[in-house]
């Protein structure tokens, strides 16, 4: 069964771009590039799941993103 999950990713002052899984909490992973962050996330949601099962799913639907200038 296919399971489709929500990255948040931002990208930290060294460039290294850190990613997390708001279903999932304390689900998180970080990369050089996108794509090695997309298979380190991948990992940490098997693993997650593998540990955690399926019981502490968050399944809130992801809206979107805003930038808010002050």
């Amino acid at each position: 069964m296919v399971k489709n999950f929500t990255a948040i990713i931002e990208q930290d002052e060294d460039g290294i771009y850190i990613g997390r899984i708001p279903g999932l909490k304390g689900c998180v992973s970080q990369g050089d590039t996108i794509d090695e962050l997309i298979e380190n996330l991948k990992d940490a949601i098997k693993l997650y799941l593998e540990v955690n099962g399926d019981a502490n799913l968050d399944y809130s639907k992801f809206v979107g993103t805003q930038q808010i200038e002050i």
